[in-house]
């Protein structure tokens, strides 16, 4: 399946999700939808990003916009860092990498002088046609999310 690509509607998808719920892109038409992958829960870069989007989760819903984030991690994990950190969105479990996929988002990383595969920290918004409007690849945390909610506001 070719990556997605900017000013082109993204194909459909379904995927797990917290709180029981199966993500439908289809369901989600008639809203913006923000989609941030993230390496792993509970790691320090990737808790304060989610704290990010929840502290400004008003600012997201007046603009009429959704959020997700996903990564490789199991709905269990994923429930326990939602309810740790209270997040009001829900996380996307990737295990096949099927999203990942997708969005072209697993890249080459190096950790303590080893490689791996792994996802590149990416957001990706969505207008309410589901078309792909913006992307941001290998993000930073810091003010990262103000310039999400920027872009969100100029839709």
């Amino acid at each position: 399946m070719p990556s997605v690509e900017l000013n082109k509607t993204i194909p459909d998808f379904e995927a797990a999700a917290t709180g029981d719920q199966t993500v439908r892109l289809a369901d989600l038409r008639g809203r913006n939808v923000v989609i941030y992958f993230y390496p792993k829960d509970d790691t320090p870069g990737c808790t304060t990003e989610s704290q990010d989007f929840r502290d400004n989760m008003q600012a997201f819903t007046e603009h009429d916009t959704e959020i997700f984030g996903v990564s490789r991690d199991g709905l269990k994990s994923h429930d326990n860092f939602r309810g740790k950190f209270e997040l009001p969105f829900h996380l996307i479990s990737d295990k096949d990498e099927k999203l990942c996929a997708l969005f072209d988002v697993i890249k080459l990383k190096k950790l303590y002088g080893k490689e791996y595969m792994g996802i590149d920290r990416s957001t990706f918004l969505i207008d309410a046609k589901g078309v792909l409007r913006q992307e941001w690849r290998g993000v930073k945390v810091p003010g990262h999310v103000d310039e999400v909610l920027t872009a969100v506001k100029a839709l």
